[in-house]
C-alpha cells in the first residue's frame, strides 16, 4: 500500500507544481504588458512601436517604395532618437487606441481630430497640421448644405473617425444620416465607388480627397463636414516623458527645412 500512497501522494505535488507554474507564468504575462511603457524603457529597449493608417498622403506603398507624410515624420523621428521604429498598418483609429492602451503601441502616429472626450483618455502631442472632414460626392447636383443629408446615407471604412462627427451632425440638424461602416474597403476604395456610382457619399480628409479628386474628375469635394480642426499624434495617459520628448522633438523639427520640405510634399 505504501508504494502506491507514495506515487498518489507524488501525483498530486506534480499537478499541483505544474499549476503553480502555470500561474506564475500567466501572472508574469499580465505583469508584462500592464508595466507601464515610458521614454526611458523605450530608449532602453531601442525599439518604437509606433501605429499608421494606409492612405494617400500619410503612408503609401507603390512598387518596392513608400513614401507619406507620417511616414517621413517617423522615419525623422526614428533618425534622430537613434532607435528602431517598428511601424504598424492599422486604418480602424479604434483599434489603434486600444493597441495603445493595451501597450501595443507607443504611439499612434496619424491625423487625429481631437475632441474632448479623446483628450480625457490619452495624451496628445502639440498640433502637427491642421485639416478638416469633407463630403464625397459626385458633382451632379451636389449637396452643400447640411440639412440636405437628412435621411442620405453615407459610407465609411469601419472604425473611422469621421463616424463621431456625423453622429454629432446627425444631432445638429436634427434628422436622422445613415451611416453605414464598411469591413472591407478602406477610404480610396470607397471614393472610387462614388466616382463610378456604386455608392453616393463618403467622407474624408480634405487633403485626402483633393489628392483623390485630382485622379478622378467625377468627385466633387467641396462641402465641408467638419470645422478646421487641429490633429496631433497620441501617447498613453501613463507616457508623460514620451509626450514631454515627443513634444519637444516636433518643436525643433518643424522649425527645421526639413519639416516644410516633407510638408509642402504631401500638402
Amino acid at each position: 500500500m505504501k508504494p502506491k500512497k507514495t506515487i498518489v501522494i507524488y501525483g498530486v505535488l506534480l499537478v499541483i507544481a505544474v499549476f503553480l507554474m502555470v500561474l506564475l507564468y500567466n501572472v508574469s504575462n499580465r505583469a508584462e504588458i500592464t508595466l507601464p511603457r515610458d521614454f526611458p524603457e523605450i530608449i532602453k529597449s531601442g525599439k518604437l512601436n509606433i501605429v499608421t493608417d494606409y492612405n494617400p498622403v500619410g503612408y503609401r506603398v507603390s512598387g518596392d517604395s513608400i513614401s507619406g507624410f507620417q511616414y517621413e515624420l517617423i522615419k525623422a523621428l526614428e533618425r534622430d532618437w537613434k532607435l528602431k521604429a517598428n511601424i504598424f498598418l492599422e486604418n480602424s483609429l479604434d483599434e489603434n487606441l486600444q493597441g495603445l492602451e493595451q501597450g501595443k503601441y507607443d504611439i499612434v502616429a496619424r491625423n487625429i481630430p481631437v475632441n474632448t472626450q479623446l483628450r480625457q483618455q490619452f495624451g496628445f502631442t502639440e498640433s502637427i497640421n491642421l485639416n478638416k472632414q469633407v463630403l464625397v460626392q459626385r458633382k451632379l447636383a451636389p449637396i452643400r448644405q447640411h440639412l440636405d443629408l437628412a435621411g442620405k446615407t453615407i459610407h465609411v471604412h469601419r472604425g473611422s473617425p469621421v463616424i463621431l462627427r456625423l453622429q454629432n451632425l446627425s444631432r445638429e440638424i436634427g434628422d436622422t444620416i445613415f451611416v453605414v461602416q464598411n469591413d472591407v474597403y478602406e477610404t480610396e476604395q470607397l471614393v472610387m465607388m462614388v466616382a463610378g456610382g456604386d455608392i453616393d457619399f463618403t467622407v474624408c480628409d480634405e487633403v485626402v480627397a483633393k489628392r483623390l479628386a485630382e485622379q478622378m474628375p467625377e468627385i466633387d469635394v467641396e462641402t465641408d463636414i467638419s470645422f478646421t480642426q487641429l490633429e496631433s499624434w497620441a501617447v498613453r495617459k501613463d507616457s508623460p516623458v514620451l509626450l514631454d520628448s515627443l513634444n519637444a522633438w516636433l518643436s525643433r523639427f518643424r522649425n527645421s527645412k526639413e519639416f516644410g520640405k516633407i510638408y509642402s510634399k504631401y500638402y
